[in-house]
């Protein structure tokens, strides 16, 4: 099998093993804007993020090396997962112990009654990321893919048993992840027989002093893009507008996480892809046409997430009913306004993902941690200046300004170690075109779903060729 139709079947296998769970996730969206406040709507993404941020720091990014040496043939599978194993418990263990501290941080008042749940949420979530990371590393895609349908449909069950049945609000939604981890964690352990893989006779400190140093820059690079978005309703929530006009609080933060949700999808169909290009990128890095590989697959990439984007930002006002209930809370009716923006930041944000691939690859970490240090000062820099004068929009207005810095510093530094072609008036084509059908929807002009069908349609022209391409690489035999 060559390696373009490999990296295809492995993203089909992903995608199938998506494919449910991502509509349960749909549907668990539903239920919170039914059941939880705008308001609790923002505690719960605050503590989403907290829990995000905290990971990686205390499991210093084990989950990233994993799969980069389990996947590497001139490292022992032993000695990697119980290297792994062995830092990461010992992360955690120094989370608890200054875990007390996090009760002085003033910003941090929405922890409070839910620290214990969130401590437990992160510990469960990291023991589940080293096991489906390192199942993915010995090449057991099915069970991989299969368990992410399994984990999420636990978590819808708890869902609707702890919020809409018992009404516990986001203590349930917290009791219901750390189940759904916990079981996923259970299940692949006894099942991938990872218990084999597992003795502290096989820890090995010379490899897990390189898997520190490939990791640790990727700690605050994680942290960075976290920040990103953490900073985004820490504004919102506690900043003063600078005008009566402009709403910010508590629910204007809960609004923007939701207004997250259908950007999301753009992210969703690159993280299905990008679970398949990593081991592919990883697997190439020494293959002669590496180049010639790279610069086809981005093309593709390329062009059917500016395709994906453009349908989602032409018929936002359609899909928005079907993620968020306005009836029960109105204040969800205006979601929609705030998508578009986002939608395009999460576009870059998957391109700045495809070319952080170079950086794992390579094996050079630090430079995905400095790009990412200039996008996240760009971002909080913006927020300060555009949220009190613009409200939510202010947020997504930084968020995508940041995405696209970050993107032009790497599209030109990832290069430097695979030279590979890109297409940039295309780029340059398909950018401006998005955005304009992003200012379409906000200012919502005489006869705007004209415009929206024609940029749309217009997109698709211009990117079909590359697709038509990779299908022919595809379906070439041999």
């Amino acid at each position: 099998m060559n390696k373009y139709k490999k990296l295809a079947m492995n993203t089909m296998i992903f995608a199938i093993g998506s494919f449910g769970s991502k509509i349960l996730v749909f549907l668990l969206t539903y239920l919170y804007t039914s059941n939880i406040s705008p308001a609790d709507s923002s505690t719960k993404e605050l503590l989403e993020i907290t829990a995000n941020f905290l990971i990686p720091v205390f499991t210093f990014s084990m989950n990233e090396a994993i799969i980069r040496f389990g996947l590497d043939r001139n490292y022992s599978k032993r000695q990697v997962f119980t290297s792994a194993c062995c830092m990461t418990g010992l992360g955690l263990v120094l989370m608890l112990i200054i875990s007390p501290l996090l009760g002085l941080i003033t910003f941090l008042d929405y922890l409070d009654g839910y620290t214990i749940l969130l401590l437990v949420y992160i510990c469960t979530s990291s023991f589940r990321s080293l096991c489906s990371q390192f199942v993915r590393a010995r090449g057991m895609v099915k069970l991989f893919s299969f368990d992410g349908i399994l984990t999420t449909l636990t978590l819808f069950i708890f869902n609707i048993v702890f919020i809409a049945g018992l009404d516990m609000g986001v203590k349930g939604f917290l009791l219901s992840v750390i189940l759904s981890d916990f079981l996923s964690a259970v299940f692949l352990f006894f099942v991938a027989k990872l218990y084999e893989f597992l003795n502290i006779r096989y820890f090995s400190p010379k490899l897990a002093k390189s898997m520190l140093k490939f990791s640790v820059p990727l700690i605050p690079t994680a942290v960075m893009w976290i920040i990103t978005g953490f900073s985004d309703r820490l504004f919102i929530r506690y900043m003063e507008s600078s005008s009566d006009k402009i709403v910010l609080g508590e629910a204007a933060a809960g609004i923007y996480g939701y207004a997250t949700k259908i950007p999301n999808l753009i992210s969703m169909v690159s993280t299905i892809f990008f679970q398949a290009w990593n081991m592919s990128a990883i697997t190439e890095n020494n293959s002669a046409d590496r180049s010639r590989f790279y610069e086809k697959v981005y093309g593709a990439y390329q062009s059917i997430m500016f395709i994906a984007a453009a349908f989602l930002v032409a018929g936002v006002q359609i899909i928005t009913p079907f993620v968020v209930n306005p009836d029960v809370f109105p204040e969800y009716a205006e979601v929609y306004i705030y998508t578009p923006l986002l939608v395009a930041a999460v576009l870059f944000m998957c391109f700045n993902q495809f070319l952080s691939s170079i950086y794992t690859a390579t094996k050079h970490t630090k430079n995905s941690f400095w790009t990412s240090l200039i996008a996240c000062t760009a971002n909080i820099i913006l927020n300060i200046i555009l949220i009190p004068k613009l409200g939510i929009q202010g947020a997504s207005i930084a968020t995508l300004a940041s995405y696209f810095i970050c993107y032009c510093i790497r599209i030109v530094d990832a290069r430097r170690y695979v030279p590979f072609r890109v297409n940039n008036g295309k780029f340059i084509l398909n950018t401006l075109v998005l955005l304009g059908l992003c200012a379409v929807v906000i200012a919502q002009p005489l006869y705007y779903p004209a415009y929206l069908v024609c940029g749309f349609l217009f997109v698709v022209v211009c990117n079909y060729q590359a697709i038509i391409v990779m299908l022919k690489k595809l379906l070439k035999r041999g």
